[in-house]
């Protein structure tokens, strides 16, 4: 019965989601259509640039916590690897993307095992990054956008508690193998042969954080090229744009709602901003985002395929259906 209701539920949310946004637009029309839109090259190119150079060092992240588990993936593989898997993220559901590279990745002889554990740390390090983030920027701005008002600017400090985890983790790194080997003996799998000391763990945060940074960098140079905001407006606005994308970015990932957060990671950057730029500019920019880095990533996925060198490592003779390092076969 539940199989039966997945399909027609999914289906029923990704319109919800649409639906979302077509009110928001409604909401926001009148001043849509007074405001005084721009576009600016230059701040787009810079947008690309950052956008760009934060994807370069996300694979850089990911490639290294593989290497941990004894997966060695030569960089222009796990660069193409990382764009073919991302153009099915809008797929309902949060697991095609890894399925994606889990496949792709074997062609290489590394079993899945490491491939679907990287994947789960890179997250896992990813989202306490962003509650690093979340932690520094609500308690010193003290500005929940427009729950502000609802429910008080000192909320602000029971909201940074959502680093807590982060903390912890950094504290005791094995508490998060040991969660992640109970999970994998749960489904009838070998254990994590890793020790995640706390030096590894702080170089990923460290570098993931950066890799926020460039991203959040892309969305305020977006914002700059969209909007009649100037260079003197950055001192009000940089640390809530730089702040937004990855929070809101965060929060749609989590909530396994809609694919790839659609509609929710745009309502939170909306929350977060309207307060800032107001609403007409921060429904732009908050759905320019999504569409910027849609296209950026069918930009890489389409340079990765006319690469493909690096995804003909398959051994002559071996298929996806057979073992790779001990690993069961896939059933068909």
């Amino acid at each position: 019965m539940m199989r039966a209701w997945k399909r027609p539920a999914q289906v029923l949310v990704l319109v919800l989601a649409l639906l979302f946004v077509l009110l928001l637009l409604r909401s926001q029309w009148q001043e849509l259509q007074a405001y005084p839109w721009r576009l600016r090259p230059t701040w787009l190119l810079l947008s690309a640039l950052c956008m760009a150079a934060g994807w370069a060092l996300e694979v850089s992240v990911w490639r290294d916590l593989l290497r941990l588990l004894g997966g060695a993936l030569p960089y222009g593989a796990a660069i193409r690897i990382w764009f073919l898997s991302a153009i099915v993220r809008y797929i309902p559901g949060n697991v095609w993307q890894p399925l994606g590279m889990t496949l792709l990745v074997r062609r290489h002889g590394i079993r899945a095992q490491a491939t679907v554990t990287s994947i789960a740390l890179y997250q896992a390090v990813n989202l306490l990054s962003v509650a690093f983030i979340a932690a520094l920027y609500f308690p010193l701005t003290r500005n929940l956008g427009l729950l502000t008002d609802l429910i008080g600017p000192s909320s602000a400090y029971f909201v940074a508690l959502a680093a807590l985890p982060a903390f912890i983790f950094l504290w005791r790194p094995l508490w998060l193998i040991r969660i992640i080997n109970v999970i994998l003996e749960r489904a009838g799998r070998d254990p994590l042969p890793i020790a995640l000391t706390s030096g590894r763990l702080l170089r990923a945060l460290f570098w993931t954080s950066w890799t926020w940074v460039l991203q959040g960098g892309s969305f305020t140079a977006l914002t700059l090229a969209l909007t009649d905001l100037t260079l003197a407006d950055l001192p009000r606005v940089w640390p809530h744009l730089l702040v937004a994308y990855p929070v809101a970015y965060a929060i749609g990932y989590i909530s396994f709602i809609t694919p790839s957060g659609l509609a929710v990671r745009e309502g939170a950057a909306y929350l977060m901003l309207a307060p800032v730029l107001g609403g007409a500019p921060a429904t732009i920019v908050s759905l320019a985002m999504r569409i910027w880095l849609t296209l950026g990533e069918l930009t890489g996925a389409g340079l990765s395929l006319l690469s493909r060198p690096g995804l003909r490592a398959t051994p002559v003779g071996h298929s996806l259906s057979a073992p790779v390092n001990g690993d069961p076969p896939i059933r068909h």
